[in-house]
């Protein structure tokens, strides 16, 4: 299931110590293009404070989670609630979003072009496999679900569309960096908070290095364990006319019906088999 917000253990000390980083590389950052609204990034920031595990927030819980003061955060929600963005629950002090912030999701993934090529194949090794497809794109240091296909035996119910996973930790994650630079690596790793998200979760830098560059050696990657426990994923990556990474493709199985061996000698073929097809298709993607 998606982490938790990088961080979140740290001890007092470290948080203090954090603060005054942050405050250090703030005062030290390069000066925004006046062309900047300040405003709308607050707008945002409300926004960003339902990414947590809570549906309904208090207004302080707002204002707290978007790191503003009260009085912005009020102006802003009662703003975003008079746009059909947000609503307030009947009966107490606490909003929700509304469904109206799905019409993002819905025009971007109407208009992606590689989620339009990619599907046919997914759906089609979804239902001969009959296990759960996906396909993903890198986001900072994170993938993001744009597209998926249950198989007959829906594996984790928790992974939709949009959801996000480090990409160091994933199968995905680590085809797509398999065909990145090795600078681009190197900064997405750095940026990667390495915690464990399992008890099998791989996080030595080396290591996760080292896979990197064998799973650009055979074209496809696995994991087992290290995001969701009796999970097994078995990816490959999308690429542009260059061969850098665009996005990945993958089919997730359950440990219960599949061993890492079964997997990776019936389930890689298809993947590398579809993601190569996709590739051919003349995506005009661009990198992000």
């Amino acid at each position: 299931m998606p982490r938790s917000p990088a961080g979140s253990s740290r001890s007092v000390q470290d948080a203090s110590a954090q603060s005054a980083s942050d405050t250090d590389s703030s005062a030290t950052a390069a000066p925004r293009s006046s062309l900047f609204v300040g405003s709308t990034e607050k707008t945002f920031q409300v926004l960003h404070a339902f990414d947590g595990p809570a549906r309904y927030m208090a207004l302080s819980d707002i204002a707290k989670a978007a790191g503003l003061d009260r009085s912005a955060t009020q102006r802003l929600v009662h703003t975003l609630e008079a746009l059909g963005y947000l609503y307030r629950v009947p009966d107490t002090r606490t909003y929700g979003l509304t469904t109206k912030v799905l019409q993002f999701s819905y025009n971007y993934i109407r208009a992606n072009e590689l989620v339009d090529k990619a599907s046919p194949y997914l759906l089609d090794i979804s239902r001969r496999v009959g296990e759960t497809t996906n396909l993903q794109e890198l986001d900072g240091h994170e993938i993001v679900f744009v597209a998926r296909f249950p198989g007959q035996h829906l594996v984790n119910i928790d992974i939709v569309v949009g959801a996000r996973l480090p990409a160091m930790f994933t199968a995905s994650g680590i085809a797509i960096l398999s065909r990145l630079p090795d600078p681009r690596v190197r900064e997405i790793l750095a940026s990667t908070a390495l915690e464990p998200m399992t008890p099998y979760t791989l996080i030595d830098e080396k290591k996760l290095v080292e896979r990197i560059q064998t799973t650009a050696r055979r074209g496809y990657a696995i994991v087992e364990n290290e995001t969701v426990m009796g999970d097994i994923s078995v990816a490959a990556p999308i690429t542009d006319h260059d061969g850098h990474a665009v996005a990945a493709i993958n089919i997730s199985v359950p440990t219960s019906r599949w061993t890492r061996e079964r997997a990776e000698a019936e389930l890689a073929p298809h993947i590398q088999v579809a993601a190569t097809s996709i590739s051919k298709s003349r995506l005009s993607t661009f990198r992000r």
